[in-house]
């Protein structure tokens, strides 16, 4: 992606462990990378289409200047955080903020951080066959948005589904989300269990009823295999009532374990279905 390049801010600050960093401050040095699809603002020589890199320097000074850290990776996971949740367009950031005059009793140059952190895409999928159904969909959209580091992009139609496995349940409703987050998979996964929790989710039963249920379908093109967190969502491709959502809202999205589409991996799953 383009980039737009901030090379060695001059700040001013108040950062470090020791009482005296705090109390007489010192140099620091700021570079930003920013990520940026920078085309149309090329095209059309308009300031609307692209980063005003000036407000970029003023935010930095801010957080820079308006709260004291023990460490320069916390500043920098700051500013990145905050420059990313403030400006659309700015997709990732890379920080590094050099402290020339860190306290160190030998000769050296600089010590300094490097950090890159982006917004990633995930799908999640959603359903309910307990009480308000709709009801219970629609306040997990509602609660993902309210959280500052997920933007929900799409939802898919709310469909009614026959239940999976070989307890006796009632029908589903389910659907499934594109969103736009800041959090590492493992905190999604937090995210959406305290969510379930918050919608009254029991888990008595393997594929029993329940009144939410959340699950991570895709992230970035990762693969991750963890004992709490398995991505791809194993189960996926073979889930009629997760691809047919999933279809609606993103047909192109990648499954990098069988290397196929979305689109592709429903119609494969209809065509076997006819079998």
């Amino acid at each position: 992606m383009d980039k737009i390049v901030i090379k060695d801010l001059e700040i001013y600050a108040n950062h470090g462990v020791f009482a005296s960093e705090k109390q007489n401050g010192q140099p620091f040095i700021i570079t930003a990378e920013l990520s940026v699809d920078l085309k149309e603002a090329g095209v059309t020589d308009d300031l609307e289409k692209t980063v005003n890199y000036a407000d970029i320097c003023a935010d930095i000074n801010v957080i820079m200047t308006e709260q004291n850290y023990d460490l320069i990776e916390a500043v920098a996971e700051n500013i990145s955080s905050t420059i990313l949740l403030k400006y659309d367009k700015i997709k990732e950031i890379r920080i590094i903020i050099s402290k020339p005059e860190a306290p160190i009793d030998m000769v050296f140059d600089t010590v300094y951080v490097d950090l890159t952190r982006k917004k990633h895409i995930a799908y999640l999928s959603i359903g309910s066959n307990l009480g308000d159904k709709e009801g219970y969909l629609d306040y997990a959209v509602d609660q993902l948005n309210k959280d500052e580091y997920i933007k929900v992009n799409k939802v898919s139609t709310y469909i009614v589904t026959k239940p999976y496995g070989d307890v006796e349940q009632d029908d589903f409703l389910n659907g499934c989300l594109e969103i736009e987050t800041l959090y590492d998979p493992m905190d999604l996964l937090a995210v959406v269990n305290d969510i379930e929790q918050g919608a009254g989710r029991k888990r008595l039963i393997h594929w029993g009823p329940r009144t939410l249920d959340i699950d991570i379908l895709l992230y970035d093109r990762e693969i991750i295999m963890e004992e709490k967190l398995i991505i791809p969502h194993i189960e996926m491709a073979k889930r009629q009532f997760v691809l047919e959502p999933l279809n609606e809202i993103a047909p192109y999205a990648y499954h990098p374990g069988y290397n196929k589409t979305v689109m592709e991996l429903f119609e494969l799953l209809k065509e076997n279905s006819m079998e």
